[in-house]
């Protein structure tokens, strides 16, 4: 079976990251989008980064438009508005489709990795949430609804 560390994904600056070199911290994988009800996370995800950060959390961020057309930009767009708004500096990557036959390679694993409610693969919207431990391994995965501040205790739990 694939692990975490097999894939790459390209950055919104056009950079191919390898999530091996991620390797031996705890990453959060989010699914993000700009004009959704919930992109009010963005401010929770970066305030989980700069806290954890030193202690080995990364947080990555996909932007998608599979959901109602709620990530419209082009990855320009995209980082201007996650800086404008939100300050973000935690790694963000190119738009990609985390369903169907397009999804991005490393939303497959994830989603068959840690399926969701009734065992069933599919993202059901923006701002899903895929924690992975220090091996590598999928531990978590969070709906929409789980804002980034519910998730301290099992961050803080891998952090050590």
């Amino acid at each position: 079976m694939a692990s975490f560390y097999d894939f790459t994904a390209k950055r919104l600056d056009g950079t191919e990251q390898a999530m091996a070199d991620y390797r031996g911290q705890v990453v959060l994988v989010v699914n993000t989008a700009s004009e959704c009800g919930f992109t009010p996370q963005y401010q929770g995800l970066q305030e989980l980064y700069q806290h954890f950060a030193d202690r080995g959390l990364v947080v990555l961020g996909f932007p998608c438009n599979q959901f109602g057309g709620q990530e419209p930009g082009d990855e320009q767009q995209i980082a201007t508005f996650c800086q404008t708004r939100f300050a973000v500096t935690f790694p963000m990557f190119a738009k990609v489709d985390v369903n169907g036959s397009q999804a991005h390679p490393l939303f497959q694993f994830l989603t068959q990795a840690k399926p969701g409610i009734l065992n069933t693969e599919s993202i059901k919207w923006n701002f899903t949430k895929f924690l992975i431990n220090r091996q590598g391994e999928v531990v978590g995965r969070y709906a929409p609804t789980t804002k980034p501040s519910d998730l301290l205790a099992e961050i803080e739990a891998l952090l050590g």
